[in-house]
C-alpha cells in the first residue's frame, strides 16, 4: 500500500538517490558515501521551516518517491497563499506505474488543506515529458521562467 509522510534525517540518503538517478540529476547531485553535508543542511532547515514539507511515497517501508512542497503567502490574488511543488522524483523501478501522479496529486490536496488558491511547479525544458504529465494532470503552461544560477 502506497502512503505518504513527511521525510525524516533517515530518508535523506535515499532521498538524494533518487535526486540523482536521472539524466539531469547526474550532472548536479552528488550521491556518495558519506553524503555531502550540504544535504544534511538543507534537510534541517527545510525541517525546520513550518511553510516547507519534504515529503516521502512508501511502498511499505520502502521509500519509492518524494517531493517538497513550500507554501508561499502572497499579497498578490488579494493576499492569498500559493504551493510550489520541485524536487518531484521517483524511484527508477517504480516509473511508469502511476507513482508520479498520485505523488502530485496528493501535493494539490495539501495545498487545499492548506488554504492555497494557486499550486505552482517548473520543469526543465530539457523535459518536455514531464511538461506533458503535468499537463495531462491539469497544469497549464501559463507564464514563461527564468533563472540565474548564482
Amino acid at each position: 500500500m502506497l502512503t505518504f509522510r513527511m521525510a525524516t534525517a533517515q530518508d535523506v540518503d535515499k532521498i538524494v538517490q533518487m535526486l540523482a538517478d536521472d539524466e539531469l540529476g547526474k550532472t548536479r547531485e552528488r550521491y556518495e558515501k558519506p553524503l555531502p553535508e550540504s544535504y544534511l543542511q538543507a534537510f534541517e532547515a527545510i525541517d525546520k521551516d513550518p511553510n516547507n514539507e519534504l515529503i516521502v511515497a512508501c511502498l511499505g517501508e520502502e521509500i519509492v518517491g518524494v517531493q517538497q512542497i513550500t507554501f508561499t503567502p502572497y499579497l498578490t490574488h488579494q493576499g492569498s497563499w500559493r504551493a510550489t511543488i520541485e524536487g518531484v522524483r521517483t524511484a527508477s523501478s517504480e516509473r511508469g506505474k502511476g507513482l508520479g501522479s498520485k505523488l502530485i496529486l496528493w501535493a494539490v490536496d495539501r495545498a487545499k488543506e492548506r488554504g492555497c488558491h494557486i499550486v505552482q511547479l517548473t520543469t526543465d525544458k530539457q523535459r518536455p515529458d514531464a511538461l506533458r504529465f503535468y499537463e495531462r494532470l491539469g497544469f497549464t503552461a501559463t507564464h514563461e521562467g527564468v533563472k540565474m544560477k548564482l
